[in-house]
């Protein structure tokens, strides 16, 4: 009997495969530079997008970066407001 080779997808050299856009608790603290403990504060404030497979929470890499864009936008936009009020004074 033949064995038949299944073919493997190429991967391109430079390109991150789709599975290491789903992080886990200690790959998400790692990638937003903030202890674990943290995380799982933002997580129950419901500060932060996350879901759940089974019982672990887990991150999608491009969820966190619009997460994190809208974040500086709006730090950025809290800094704006008090340098116009400074201003006013």
């Amino acid at each position: 009997m033949r064995k038949e080779l299944i073919e493997q997808p190429r991967v391109e050299i430079g390109v991150a495969p789709d599975w290491r856009e789903v992080m886990d608790i200690r790959q998400a603290s790692q990638y937003l530079r903030v202890s674990p403990d943290t995380l799982y504060r933002y997580l129950a404030d419901k500060k932060i997008p996350a879901f759940k497979l089974g019982n672990r929470w887990r991150f999608k890499k491009s969820t966190l970066d619009r997460w994190m864009e809208q974040q500086s936008q709006i730090g950025e936009g809290r800094v704006r407001r008090r340098a116009e009020a400074a201003r006013r004074c």
